[in-house]
């Protein structure tokens, strides 16, 4: 029986790789369902978790993360997954002969995307950071083509093409492009540290409103805790009307809908989302060796639409006085939310499918 022609999409890990993969398969499902999309990651991150929700077929390959501190035993062993990833992206490739690659970020990626360019099959990577991290920097030299999230990205790749898209947003993210928001009497605060949660972020948030109690009739938060801190956060908030907590938050378009601010890591996809439905982001970026949360943050202060804490010179006043300033004055808010609007790219994924349709010629 002959297979069905497929394009393949290698990545994961968190949800910033895995949601704008989602998207962008869909995409070029709608526009041609001849196409099969079949998706490629490991089983460190939470791919298996999203796509089996998703009803999406996973092909599972080993990897694992090099550019860390620490045990060099560890690195040895990460060495030995990635070169028996890289074999078993040789095989799922002569599998299933893929008219196009593309890699999306995450541990899968790399070996994926890798194979894939040694084997002569078209093949692009997708930067999601204004300053691009080590795998794909070292990938641009082998993958012609990069599609970018920030122009600022640009100037670190080898890639002889590279092609400025936005963020690959779901549809359902899409659909909540300017629409109007359901009015509340609460300012509405959304805190989101990312697929994994962050425990930082938790107990910022949480102390503000516990250590301000003038706050609690004022404010209605969300809170998305992660795994680790689900069970600390709900005794931290108990008998808080106010607070509305959740380990994983997989129904993001409603609450995106009926917030006014997040509080949040200075990942690109939650940016680019937090700007589609106009909600104003207070980023506390991730402090990573390369910065790239800071450079994703300080696009965002370039044009006048969010605000950046380091978590190295954090003060619990200035988060308060943030607050307390985004409740009172509607015209930053109207600013703001203006200027994240301008700074949000339309249909990503769509843009990305059609590319790839005319690169191998459908």
């Amino acid at each position: 029986m002959k297979t069905k022609s497929c394009i393949m999409i290698a990545g994961g890990g968190t949800g910033g790789h895995i949601y704008p993969a989602i998207a962008i398969g869909r995409a070029i499902q709608r526009k041609n369902p001849q196409i099969a999309v079949r998706f490629v990651g490991t089983s460190q991150g939470l791919e298996q978790k999203i796509m089996d929700k998703e009803k999406l077929e996973l092909h599972l390959i080993q990897s694992g993360k090099l550019n860390f501190s620490g045990n060099p035993i560890l690195k040895l062993k990460t060495v030995f997954a990635i070169v028996y990833g890289f074999f078993q992206s040789v095989r799922l490739i002569k599998q299933y002969r893929p008219l196009y690659v593309l890699g999306v970020g995450g541990y899968a990626s790399a070996p994926f995307l890798l194979a894939a360019a040694l084997m002569n099959v078209p093949t692009a990577l997708w930067e999601p950071n204004a300053h691009p991290g080590m795998a794909n920097r070292l990938l641009s030299y082998f993958v012609k083509k990069a599609y970018l999230v920030f122009s600022e990205a640009e100037r670190f790749l080898k890639s002889q093409q590279t092609q400025i898209v936005g963020m690959p947003l779901r549809q359902e993210i899409e659909l909540g492009r300017n629409l109007p928001k359901p009015m509340s009497s609460k300012f509405r605060i959304l805190c989101f540290g990312g697929s994994q949660g962050s425990l930082f972020l938790n107990q910022q948030i949480s102390d503000l409103l516990i250590q301000n109690p003038q706050l609690q009739d004022k404010i209605h938060l969300v809170h998305q805790t992660g795994p680790a801190d689900f069970e600390n956060m709900k005794k931290k908030y108990a008998g808080l009307s106010c607070v509305e907590v959740h380990e994983f938050i997989y129904n993001m378009p409603e609450y995106y809908q009926k917030s006014d601010v997040q509080f949040c890591r200075g990942g690109a996809s939650t940016i680019a989302e937090a700007a589609c439905f106009g909600v104003i982001p207070i980023v506390v970026p991730l402090p990573a060796a390369d910065n790239h949360q800071q450079k994703n943050a300080e696009a965002l202060l370039k044009n006048n639409a969010g605000f950046m804490i380091l978590q190295k010179e954090f003060q619990p006043e200035v988060l308060k006085q943030i607050v307390n300033q985004l409740m009172t004055d509607l015209v930053i808010r109207d600013t703001m939310i203006k200027n994240l609007q301008q700074m949000s790219s339309a249909n990503a994924a769509d843009r990305i499918a059609d590319d790839i349709f005319k690169e191998i010629g459908l």
